[in-house]
């Protein structure tokens, strides 16, 4: 599925980019590496940095641009927890184990906040969140993760809004009650991303872009990988593909499944108006089985996404497909001008459980399923202590078990999409 491309999409975050989006050469010629890492996006850049400051010889090669695919498209939402919710992480871990991973994960909502200061660049962070009920039924569910929170994880942050209180963070009457994260927040990801890689090339590493990986091959002295035009040997391989393994790996691709999703950005709003949609500024996802998510950005717009498509592709119209959904969450902006709209593809792993391991020196990282910001620099860590000696948080990812999907390449995709339709219907209010 991949399609190699010299330029990001039309996205609100590479359109409205201060200044050219800067290009880097492909590979030329052969190198000789440490680590090599195949892939631009959080999960390599944030271990190309971790790396290369602990003093590593770090080659990372991206087939098109750093942040093209989700990493610098996606809503900018950094989340506490991961797509699965905690469930099949303590069925796979138990309690204790899953609280060492959550506690990786608070680490991880700080350094997000602390990288960009710490390196000299902007994301635009707000902080944030609301995890939000739209059927009455479903507001016993945040009741009772606030209260796992606290009795397994230790974690007791998080505030329960009724739906008394939601005018003050929502200008909806569509959601009945929310759960309030303040460590958790929003920004732009697509800043995220292109400040790592320049922090990654102040240390030392290097970056390739349009340096697609055609083949690797593990040696007696470590790792070959080839591109088009060039060689690098490393003793290490890192591959975080995601979407996006392809061929590359054929064990690690039938575990994930790529699925498209989609986004638009409204015109700027009037200030009035964009504060009246979000009070408080906090970026917003609901508990259906298929979410909408949302938030502003710094210059009033909002940004709102949603809908998937289990089958891959991606709407010739976003806009009319994200439309309803959001004049059903937002009526007072019914016609609003949709001034960008753009979609791509994330990894699913079948249960939604990260996919994170290592099998001698070659790591892995993958099945985020649609929910990355956090969990990949949380998993970046894992795998980058491993590689530098200390593999405790490593374990952890390597005790989630982590099927491959049913069908083999011709039908995982359609069997996905039928099994899925039965929770949409769930869904339906």
């Amino acid at each position: 599925m991949f399609v190699e491309s010299r330029q990001h999409v039309e996205s609100y975050y590479a359109r409205t980019l201060p200044g050219a989006l800067p290009e880097r050469a492909p590979l030329a010629a052969d190198c000789n590496v440490d680590v090599v890492i195949v892939g631009g996006g959080f999960s390599g850049l944030h271990s190309a940095l971790r790396l290369a400051l602990a003093g590593k010889r770090v080659a990372l090669l991206e087939a098109s641009r750093v942040a093209w695919a989700a990493s610098g498209r996606n809503g900018g939402q950094a989340l506490l927890g991961w797509s699965c919710d905690m469930g099949p992480l303590e069925r796979s871990l138990g309690v204790e184990r899953t609280r060492q991973l959550w506690e990786s994960m608070c680490w991880a909502a700080a350094e997000v906040r602390e990288l960009p200061a710490r390196h000299g660049f902007e994301v635009d962070y707000r902080p944030g969140s609301l995890w939000t009920a739209v059927k009455s039924s479903r507001v016993a569910m945040l009741q009772e993760a606030r209260d796992e929170a606290v009795h397994k994880w230790g974690y007791d942050k998080l505030r329960f809004i009724p739906e008394a209180e939601m005018p003050e963070w929502v200008g909806s009457p569509r959601y009945r009650a929310a759960l309030y994260d303040p460590e958790a927040g929003h920004l732009n990801p697509l800043k995220l991303a292109l400040g790592l890689a320049d922090a990654i090339e102040r240390a030392g590493g290097r970056i390739f872009e349009q340096s697609r990986v055609l083949a690797w091959r593990e040696t007696d002295s470590g790792f070959v990988v080839n591109t088009s035009d060039g060689t690098v040997r490393a003793d290490t391989l890192v591959l975080a593909c995601n979407a996006y393994i392809d061929q590359l790996d054929r064990d690690l691709a039938r575990r994930v499944l790529p699925v498209g999703t989609y986004q638009v950005a409204t015109r700027p709003l009037d200030p009035a108006l964009a504060k009246s949609l979000l009070p408080r500024n906090s970026c917003v996802i609901d508990n259906q089985f298929v979410p909408d998510y949302f938030r502003l950005s710094p210059d009033h717009r909002l940004l709102f996404g949603g809908a998937c498509t289990y089958l891959g592709g991606i709407p010739k119209d976003i806009g009319a497909s994200i439309r309803p959904s959001l004049e059903r969450a937002f009526p007072q902006l019914r016609g609003v001008e949709l001034e960008y709209a753009w979609g791509g593809h994330i990894d699913i792993s079948i249960r939604r459980t990260p996919d994170v391991g290592r099998k001698g020196q070659r790591y892995w990282l993958q099945g985020f399923s649609g929910h990355g910001v956090l969990p990949t620099l949380a998993a970046a860590r894992a795998v980058t202590d491993a590689i530098l000696g200390d593999d405790c948080l490593l374990a952890l990812y390597q005790g989630i078990h982590n099927p491959p999907f049913p069908g083999g390449e011709g039908f995982a995709a359609p069997i996905e999409a039928l099994g899925k339709l039965w929770y949409r219907l769930r869904d339906v209010v």
